[in-house]
């Protein structure tokens, strides 16, 4: 399937890529709230053979753009997920520790609020911030164990599977309910209020070879809370709709060929997001029922967009996996990469 390239020389849709090498291998990256139109700030986390940092950088975009180290945070292993509001940054290593910090660059560099161990035994592999009021930070590992911290207070909540499951991303969405996937495709609904946590279950096994995968990423629009996106193996895509929890929505998959999704990658989806970039004279024509348009990142190095029923449109095609991306929230034309070869790319489409 051939996906519809946007490039410079191909008018009217064009987008400016700008790249920044790095020295170090870079992990995860986040858009931090934006301070003035004129200076922007960027949350990054590197590794290098011997250490993990987490960096703070500012971005000047005009007449040409350019990054600016600010701060930086030495952690004692590499990090495996990170999430950011406008108050808070959480960050989970591959060693089982979390860390709570404040994302408020006026202080003088990382203001460090809290930093749990013992949560986990094991790598913390999804962390997000939400919640109730917006100050509880949920984590899940491969030790199958599901913990709600909320920040500054040090109460806990404990979930625990004894190993039975093994969890990879996790997504609030209300202050009372989230949303982790794991192995074979496999996705839980969970709600504060209830004694057991999970309230419903999607296991991947609708006869479409499947069940062997792994979801590496959820998101849940803010709107439209009961529609799961979820990333994984072998290019698949899908969104999960509670109110018709049967089958799910293919976006895109490389396993499927009755014409029912196309294949915009067949290797591992690292991260999805919903894409807010759609133009004005778009907005009225999607319905309640069709799934919202997303962004997508995988091994062999492609970011592209897909949405239901079209084909899917391709932002960037690098030599290398692009491992990670962040969509900014304030302005959702810009798209910031973090590429397998020590390089970020920063996006901006028109």
């Amino acid at each position: 399937m051939a996906l519809i390239p946007l490039s410079d020389d191909s008018p009217p849709l064009h987008h400016q890529i700008h790249r920044f090498p790095q020295t170090q291998y870079i992990d995860s990256l986040r858009w931090l709230p934006q301070l003035s139109p004129s200076l922007r700030h960027l949350l990054l986390s590197t590794t290098t053979s011997s250490s993990s940092t987490l960096h703070t950088l500012s971005l000047t975009p005009t007449p040409t753009p350019t990054l600016t180290p600010l701060s930086s945070l030495p952690l004692p292993s590499r990090i495996t997920s990170l999430k950011t509001t406008p108050s808070l940054i959480a960050a989970s290593t591959l060693s089982g520790s979390l860390f709570i910090l404040s994302s408020n660059l006026n202080s003088n560099g990382f203001l460090k609020i809290e930093a749990e161990k013992g949560l986990h035994f094991g790598p913390i592999l999804g962390v997000d911030l939400g919640g109730g009021e917006g100050v509880e930070c949920v984590s899940v590992g491969e030790d199958g164990r599901v913990c709600v911290v909320r920040v500054g207070e040090g109460s806990e909540r404990v979930f625990d599977s004894k190993g039975l499951v093994s969890y990879t991303a996790v997504k609030w969405a209300s202050p009372v309910e989230f949303v982790t996937g794991g192995l074979g495709f496999g996705l839980q609904w969970w709600d504060m209020r209830g004694p057991g946590g999970v309230v419903s279950k999607f296991k991947g096994n609708w006869g479409q070879k499947m069940k062997s995968g792994i979801v590496h990423s959820v998101d849940i629009h803010p709107s439209r809370k009961h529609t799961c996106l979820a990333g994984g193996s072998s290019g698949t895509i899908f969104a999960w709709d509670l109110r018709w929890q049967q089958q799910p929505i293919m976006l895109s998959s490389a396993e499927i060929g009755d014409g029912t999704s196309q294949a915009v990658s067949e290797s591992e989806v690292w991260e999805v997001q919903y894409d807010n970039y759609i133009h004005s004279s778009n907005t009225g024509s999607i319905s309640s029922s069709k799934i919202l348009p997303a962004v997508m990142c995988s091994e062999d190095g492609i970011l592209a967009v897909v949405e239901q029923g079209q084909e899917p449109v391709e932002l960037l095609a690098e030599p290398c996996a692009i491992n990670c991306f962040d969509i900014d929230k304030e302005n959702p034309s810009d798209i910031i990469c973090g590429l397998e070869w020590e390089s970020l790319v920063l996006l901006t489409r028109p």
